[in-house]
């Protein structure tokens, strides 16, 4: 009753729920492109390496547009920026879309898949208007960030299930049609929420990156290695589930480990955090990198598909509670006026890990089975709580 009590409170600002609404369509899609980029490309052409390169290009091309366009946005504001970026993004979706289903050779749905980088950070600005609805308010920020990071979570629980569904039971194009129609509806709604986006803030001489800030650039090392977990375990996942002969069921697995990371963040969110968050923030990722060697175990041990998706469940219980501390820490740390920008390039640093994470997964997948290539995720999450603990010690000297 009081988590609920919690978030009632929360939603109760006039505005927050219609942007909230338009924000979770928007952000949806982000659970569905992926995967129905790898299961189209994977089921014609019969590679998942070339899936997963190709996923990875994308998430690559985005590290670079995302944070210009997050500037943009934090310069002329939400709405003038993100609809037309998003009209972009989603053309590029049909242009894969179209070159897959006219047999092109493979560098052209390359080229036709590099749009989908405008794709503008959704998640970045919905916390942006909880950071200026909320200025001031430590305890109801951290609810909010909380909140945001369990959507994030519903997306990537319920997207990857409804993406594999409708590429299974209709036509593999499907996936990716409805995620770029609601990709569009969503923005359309969120963009027409004027009273609660956050002032521009056009920029000055003496305005700096978030990346020159002290304290940032650890922060984001740490985000891209968070980020190869997730693209590795997508990738790895799809392919165990295809060696089982349930590939259909691939969105169903990886929406348990969502599902796990959801429903801590709303816990998390309810409970007033002890310490710093730069002192909590190694203790989430430790925790993170512990729990994720649960869908090595159970995949090296078992071999069975169930087993992998209570591990999984596990697993992503930790995932939630560190997102939510590192963004904390992100708000914390970047310039008023840019934060946009500074959340913006956190998810960038994560789109970069899920870049390299689902190359890395891919070929590892190619070369050693689905079985074994649970190692990479495994090793990002270690190579994360390294880094934690590097930028929490450099940290404490200054």
């Amino acid at each position: 009753m009081a988590t609920v009590t919690t978030y009632s409170r929360l939603f109760a600002i006039p505005g927050a729920r219609a942007f909230t609404l338009g924000n979770l369509i928007a952000r949806f899609p982000q659970g569905m492109f992926s995967i129905s980029a790898v299961m189209l490309v994977s089921g014609v052409r019969g590679s998942y390496a070339l899936a997963g390169a190709l996923t990875a290009t994308g998430l690559v091309a985005s590290v670079f547009v995302g944070p210009w366009l997050a500037r943009m946005v934090d310069r002329h504001g939400q709405a003038r920026i993100a609809v037309p970026a998003t009209l972009v993004a989603a053309s590029g979706a049909l242009a894969l879309l179209i070159c897959v289903r006219l047999d092109v050779p493979d560098w052209v749905l390359f080229a036709a898949y590099l749009p989908t980088a405008a794709q503008p950070n959704t998640g970045g600005m919905s916390r942006a208007r909880w950071a200026h609805l909320l200025d001031g308010d430590p305890r109801a920020l951290h609810t909010a960030n909380s909140f945001e990071q369990a959507v994030d979570e519903l997306c990537f629980m319920l997207g990857p299930v409804v993406a594999a569904f409708l590429c299974s039971a209709l036509f593999p194009e499907a996936g990716a049609l409805v995620g770029a129609a609601l990709m569009v509806t969503g923005m359309l709604v969120f963009a027409a929420q004027r009273a609660t986006e956050p002032p521009a803030r056009p920029r000055t001489a003496a305005t700096r990156t978030p990346l020159r800030v002290a304290g940032v650039p650890p922060l984001l090392a740490v985000f891209l290695a968070t980020g190869a977990i997730f693209g590795s375990l997508e990738v790895v996942t799809v392919a165990f589930a295809d060696a089982q002969g349930h590939k259909a069921w691939a969105g169903g697995v990886l929406a348990l480990q969502a599902a796990g990371s959801c429903a801590a963040g709303l816990v998390f969110g309810a409970v007033k955090p002890s310490g710093p968050a730069a002192r909590r923030h190694p203790l989430c990722v430790a925790a993170m990198a512990a729990l994720m060697t649960l869908p090595l175990l159970a995949a090296a041990i078992t071999g069975s598909l169930y087993l992998l998706g209570g591990a999984l469940l596990i697993a992503g219980m930790a995932t939630a509670p560190t997102m939510v501390t590192g963004m904390t820490l992100v708000q914390e740390r970047t310039p008023e006026g840019q934060l946009n920008e500074g959340m913006t390039l956190a998810v960038t640093a994560i789109l970069g890990g899920i870049a390299a994470g689902s190359a890395g997964g891919g070929a590892a997948v190619e070369h050693w089975g689905p079985t074994a290539a649970y190692a990479v995720p495994v090793t990002a999450a270690a190579t994360a709580l390294v880094l934690a603990l590097c930028g929490y010690v450099r940290g404490t000297r200054k």
